[in-house]
């Protein structure tokens, strides 16, 4: 029994653009169905197939009236989704024209791959913004000294600019994912039942020249212009997986994102704002807790999840099909879509309200800078005539010591400067050390230089998706 309790979609209602949910929506898929089918029927007609005058203008006319409950109502006594809206559209029209020479798969396969198509679309202009916004942080900060950190421990200098160039790289890399299997990605066709087009065929009077024609026809009226060269009643669900896997690819960045973030809010550095009226938590007043950060977090775990189903798909056919994937594939395709199309959403909305605490930043640098020129220090007391390794023993005794202190609470401010300048076995003066210490921006490498790559970068991707980074997200919840 099917039940009439409707349940909303979460991803689809609370986290989506309406954009992306409206694409996936039951009744979009029933006019693209039917689109579909006037477009074979009219490739039909010009093949010479005997179409009554009136069909295709009448199933034209009907194409957006979609009852869904109509259909509802013909599926439970027909117990085949797509014999009832077959029925439906041929009610409407007042015709019996439609689906011939065809099987149900020729109708789903190619809708949903187009849903696919356009999804991805939708996709890649999201996340050209994404990086046009992310290029723009990257230069505002290009020269914000801070520290580094590997395993979540200061190690040397880098810039709030390098940091968010480094993301940006990456969505660059997702980007051009997306890109490549959209070049790459192809349409199942007019197959038939186990895609030999042996229905089709016979309709066209066994001319294999002229099912080619149609074929290519429907192809570049539905956008695609790649199609498998051979395929069974479903195209290879390894298509789906490449599909899904690309969309994680692409919330690889976000999650990223979330995580810098996050991280830097923990240490009171950065934050991803706190909008007037905004509550943190119901029992602590005092809590802004980076809500929007951590709900990409759960996206892109929900993504992965999505990926596992996916592989399980690809290399599970049975020769030339079956529905077994059915259920599995009405699950995975909209709402992979759906959870990327919400990180991206809410990616926006904390690149949006990203604050920055220079303050803090500095609090942090000057507390760890004697750490982070250690090599530049060691480098010193070589030239100065220290044995290398004697002064690397030096140096780290009295890192150690002085870490300690801070941790202990032994000491105010890191005096890792002062133990060294006081070593007679560094061969190093005060001066000297404070020389080395003179220009935090020195520490930071080529940050500035691979900032300006990426910020160039962008500017192409600008360029290409012209319309799609002027963007403008709705309200995050």
């Amino acid at each position: 029994m099917v039940s009439t309790v409707e349940v909303p979609n979460v991803l689809a209602t609370r986290y989506a653009t309406e954009e992306m949910a409206d694409l996936w929506s039951p009744r979009h898929k029933v006019v693209l169905e039917r689109q579909l089918w006037i477009a074979v029927l009219e490739a039909q007609r010009d093949a010479g197939v005997p179409v009554p005058d009136g069909a295709v203008d009448a199933y034209r006319k009907v194409v957006t009236q979609v009852d869904l409950d109509s259909i509802a109502a013909r599926e439970r006594i027909t117990r085949h989704d797509v014999k009832a809206r077959i029925e439906e559209f041929c009610a409407l029209a007042g015709y019996e024209q439609i689906h011939r020479a065809m099987t149900s798969r020729d109708v789903t396969e190619n809708v949903e791959q187009c849903q696919i198509r356009a999804a991805l679309d939708l996709v890649a202009g999201r996340m050209a913004a994404v990086i046009v916004r992310i290029a723009a942080l990257a230069s505002a900060h290009r020269d914000v000294v801070m520290a580094a950190r590997t395993h979540n421990v200061p190690a040397q200098a880098t810039t709030l600019g390098k940091r968010w160039a480094t993301l940006g790289t990456e969505a660059l890399v997702s980007l051009e994912r997306i890109e490549g299997l959209i070049e790459r990605y192809r349409l199942r066709g007019i197959r038939g039942p186990v895609g030999t087009q042996q229905d089709m065929l016979e309709l066209l009077g066994g001319d294999p020249e002229a099912a080619d024609r149609l074929e290519r026809r429907i192809a570049a009226e539905l956008g695609f212009t790649r199609v498998l060269g051979a395929a069974g009643q479903v195209y290879p669900r390894s298509l789906d997986l490449d599909v899904v896997a690309v969309l994680v690819g692409a919330a690889a960045p976000l999650g990223n994102l979330a995580l810098m973030v996050r991280l830097g809010a923990g240490h009171e550095l950065v934050s991803e704002g706190f909008a007037a009226g905004q509550v943190g938590s119901s029992a602590m007043p005092h809590k802004m807790n980076t809500r929007s950060c951590e709900r990409v977090t759960g996206l892109v775990t929900i993504l992965r999840g999505h990926l596992t189903m996916a592989s399980q798909l690809a290399g599970a056919q049975w020769d030339e099909g079956d529905v077994s994937c059915s259920v599995v594939r009405r699950l995975v395709l909209p709402d992979a879509f759906f959870a990327l199309d919400g990180a991206l959403e809410t990616a926006f909305s904390i690149l949006e309200g990203f604050a920055v605490f220079p303050a803090r930043v500095e609090a942090e640098l000057a507390t760890y800078l004697p750490f982070l020129a250690t090599s530049r220090l060691l480098a010193a007391a070589v030239a100065a005539g220290t044995g290398r390794e004697a002064a690397h023993r030096r140096i780290g005794a009295h890192a150690t010591a002085a870490a300690l202190a801070l941790r202990q609470g032994g000491a105010d401010q890191n005096d890792l400067a002062a133990r060294i300048a006081a070593d007679p076995q560094l061969q190093l003066t005060a001066a000297d050390v404070a020389a080395a210490l003179s220009d935090p921006a020195s520490f930071s490498g080529r940050a500035g230089a691979q900032v300006d790559d990426f910020v160039a970068a962008a500017h192409d991707v600008a360029q290409r998706y012209r319309d799609a980074v002027d963007y403008e997200p709705s309200p995050v919840l």
